[in-house]
């Protein structure tokens, strides 16, 4: 898969729902958690989900958006996302991502180029009584690769009197001040965002904006779907609109396919790269799992409405999208949603083989790994996939492409939680240039080998038993 670009390159939560601590969170192409029921899996691509409909709503003060109608994600209050319901410890997290492109920072004379941006946040409730939260302190690092040029921050400070104000801080010394300028600066502008004062406050300080900005295009490609899509329906309506996804429910899934077919997207299909149009590369995907045969959609006569009709194995007759097997209508967001994301997205799915059979679970794998590896505009696509699931049979396909060097074992990173008197914990998976999996932790996907094995027994006792009595 080679070397990928905007790409998250690890996440650290600390204090969250049921995380103590997360430790350090390696992210690949594909990165896979799994776990048992209630073992915090589900919180980890949900903290960043999060951070995205905070990033998106509309008021500069929130901190952080935990719920509302809006809200792809719904936490509840703020007492509710602190690890143990504790809220006189801070939320910390840091996450690290590549820029799609080389920036570049001036500060006097100094003038430096980064394209990987690390944040660090401390989020703190400032009154338990009524949960307000708000920022201890964030900063930001900026690199060249993996040379270090500038740390830049703000912190929450108080003046000996009870009154809390802000400082903005930088390792390469203090800022300087804009002359004719006193006034105190304002809390940062949500989670992330150094506020308007700080940037007329201090000279040099455009880059500030800069950085906001990197986090709101960061998120703008963050895209989540959760496990509990939509229903099928037998007519869709589209007015020639470009959904930014197929939505957290899947419920803009046609709408996003005839937006592709519009716009006349094409995508190569790996190793030959023979590109296809955006509807055949659907459809193919969904052959590939062994789910239909082929699709169509029919724009119905003089109106805005639309049709989707599929044939199945075995059939000469196409039938409405409703009237075939449930796990079609499911897996359908999930495969569109891999493909319609621009280049540079990251990608967050809850349980994509949900109602699939275990060969569909198995293929939808090899699915998964073309949509890292297509092309388009003969450009690799910068895809990122986190995938929350309980499915073996997708991760020993993983495996076995890893061991057919399809995959390399850098291109995927696959993690358990489980549940301790200290919170959740999360275990990383080693996998060896084989696939093999060389720290298999115990009862990962329940005992199918020692019951395959004791079943084994049990058939020959019985025989050995039925023929010394006959």
């Amino acid at each position: 898969m080679g070397v990928r670009k905007y790409m998250l390159n690890y996440l650290s939560i600390k204090n969250f729902k049921g995380w103590k601590d997360t430790g350090n969170i390696e992210l690949a192409p594909i990165t896979v958690f799994f776990g048992s029921n209630s073992s915090g899996k589900s919180s980890i691509g949900q903290f960043l989900v999060m951070l995205k409909q905070t990033v998106q709503q509309p008021d500069r003060k929130t901190v952080l958006m935990l719920s509302g109608d809006k809200a792809s994600v719904n936490l509840g209050t703020p007492v509710d996302i602190f690890y143990n319901h504790d809220m006189s410890k801070g939320i910390q997290f840091d996450y690290e991502w590549t820029l799609d492109k080389k920036a570049e920072y001036n500060i006097g004379t100094s003038k430096r180029r980064y394209n990987k941006v690390r944040f660090q946040a401390d989020i703190q409730v400032n009154n338990p009584e009524v949960q307000y939260l708000e920022v201890n302190q964030l900063s930001y690092d900026l690199f060249e690769d993996d040379k270090h040029y500038l740390t830049v921050g703000m912190k929450k400070s108080e003046d000996g009197i009870g009154n809390r104000n802000y400082e903005l801080f930088s390792e390469i010394g203090e800022l300087k001040r804009t002359k004719g300028r006193p006034w105190k600066l304002t809390e940062p502008m949500k989670y992330y965002g150094f506020s308007d004062a700080a940037l007329a406050y201090y000279q040099d300080s455009d880059f500030l904006q800069d950085l906001n900005l990197h986090q709101e295009n960061l998120f703008s490609k963050f895209y989540y779907l959760g496990p509990l899509r939509s229903k099928s329906s037998r007519i869709y309506s589209w007015a020639g609109t470009n959904p930014d996804s197929v939505g957290d429910d899947g419920m803009y899934t046609i709408q996003a396919i005839l937006s592709a077919k519009h716009e006349g997207r094409k995508l190569g299909f790996p190793p030959q790269m023979h590109y296809k149009p955006f509807e055949a590369v659907i459809g193919t995907a969904l052959k590939k799992m062994g789910l239909i045969e082929n699709y169509i959609i029919k724009r119905i006569e003089n109106r805005q409405d639309y049709e989707v009709k599929v044939k199945i194995k075995g059939s000469s007759e196409y039938v409405s999208l409703p009237d075939v097997g449930f796990g079609v209508s499911q897996v359908l967001p999930v495969i569109v949603q891999l493909f319609y994301a621009p280049n540079g997205s990251v990608i967050f799915i809850e349980q994509p083989e949900i109602h699939l059979h275990p060969r569909a679970q198995t293929l939808l794998a090899d699915v998964i790994i073309d949509a890292v590896n297509m092309r388009e505009n003969s450009q690799k696509r910068k895809i990122q996939v986190i995938i929350e699931t309980h499915s073996e049979y997708l991760l020993r396909r993983l495996q076995m492409r890893i061991s057919d060097k399809t995959m390399e074992t850098n291109d995927m990173r696959a993690y358990f939680a489980h549940n301790q008197e200290n919170g959740s914990v999360l275990e990383k998976l080693k996998v060896d240039t084989y696939g093999n999996i060389l720290n298999w932790p115990e009862g990962f996907f329940g005992d199918m080998e020692k019951d395959m094995y004791e079943q084994a027994l049990n058939a020959m006792k019985r025989r050995i038993e039925e023929r010394d009595a006959g």
